[in-house]
């Protein structure tokens, strides 16, 4: 491990904050700082006060916990997209990823996670209970479950299947374009776009 020898002890604290962000070294995050000590001050506290802002205004939509500035997103609140689909996904950067295909026109749900023992997250801690309450009403009529093509995602399709199979609904999932142990945010535009077009009735294995 290597130590810094800091002139400052604000200097050492802001780092210290930075060091607490994932992927950010402590190396990296001095260079973040000392980047930020550069720029005018009306920049930095641009910087600052948007952060704050983000993270005591941001909301989670109502109906399906993406996140949004209102209590529902512009997303459920349009009412030119298809509202009897929904496409569930395990958080907010599919939703966007699934949107940047611009392949898609149904709404979404967003679970919060996949179903993992390994890291104690059960069905409980999903988003599931919303996700009833939203079939429940009859609108819904073809729920597509777009996660990723891992175990954890596999586990969690099942699970919703066996959950929801009784309703009305059409239960698919995204066409195996998306490779097997790959995670939906990291599947380019074209490939994704075309597992929603070509998606299949979802056949528990």
């Amino acid at each position: 491990m290597s130590y810094i020898n800091f002139p400052s002890k604000l200097l050492e604290a802001a780092v210290d904050e930075f060091v607490k962000l994932p992927g950010i070294g402590r190396k990296t995050a001095l260079r973040l700082v000392l980047y930020l000590l550069r720029q005018d001050k009306e920049m930095v506290n641009n910087f600052g006060n948007t952060l704050i802002k983000l993270r005591n205004e941001i909301q989670y939509c109502k109906i399906c916990r993406n996140i949004s500035d209102t209590e529902i997103c512009e997303i459920c609140r349009e009412k030119s997209r298809d509202h009897s689909t929904v496409c569930v996904v395990e958080n907010i950067k599919d939703v966007m990823s699934v949107e940047n295909t611009h392949q898609y026109k149904g709404l979404y749900h967003v679970l919060g996670g996949i179903i993992s023992p390994m890291d104690g997250i059960g069905p409980n801690d999903l988003s599931i209970k919303e996700l009833e309450a939203r079939l429940q009403n009859g609108e819904i009529k073809e729920l597509i479950l777009a996660l990723s093509a891992t175990m954890e995602g596999d586990t969690t399709g099942f699970y919703l299947y066996r959950k929801f199979k009784d309703y009305n609904v059409v239960i698919s999932t995204i066409a195996k374009g998306v490779s097997i142990g790959d995670e939906l945010e990291y599947a380019d535009e074209l490939t994704l776009g075309r597992s929603i077009i070509n998606r299949t009735p979802f056949k528990p294995s």
